[in-house]
């Protein structure tokens, strides 16, 4: 049986491609779910249209987020946290942390967004990135200072 996928799925295809897979899968997984529609002559136009305008919305979203990350390039955050000796931390610096001092200076980013493959846990600067749109990521500076 012929489909429209209306969603990208693994191992399958992406979206808008028009894919040959069985009845059963189509029947019972694929057009429940809405992941894809029979492939006749109006769901192929209506697809196309669907895929127009989603090729619109994110063209937009990549300008947007092209024009916040020129924004947060100078941004230099500190954070105080009470330290030990060493410079070790008592606790760590998140990317939840990161975010609530984003959104202090009126940056409202999710923190999702902030890439941050360990929790810091010592005092220094730090270079962190924040993945703003899937082609689009700016390295913003953090200082963590010792809480007085």
């Amino acid at each position: 049986m012929e489909v429209i996928l209306r969603e990208d799925v693994e191992k399958l295809g992406s979206r808008g491609q028009l894919v040959s897979v069985a009845a059963g899968f189509a029947r019972n997984f694929l057009l429940p779910k809405r992941l894809a529609v029979a492939a006749t002559e109006a769901n192929k136009k209506i697809v196309e249209q669907e895929r127009q305008a989603a090729l619109r919305r994110e063209a937009k979203e990549a300008n947007e987020a092209t024009e916040l990350g020129k924004l947060l390039a100078p941004v230099v955050i500190t954070i105080a946290q009470k330290a030990g000796e060493n410079d070790q931390l008592f606790g760590s610096v998140t990317s939840g942390d990161i975010a609530a001092k984003l959104e202090e200076q009126k940056f409202h980013i999710d923190k999702k967004k902030i890439v941050l493959h360990d929790p810091i846990k010592q005092l220094g600067e730090y270079d962190v990135t924040i993945k703003l749109h899937r082609e689009v990521s700016v390295d913003i500076k953090v200082n963590v200072v010792k809480e007085d």
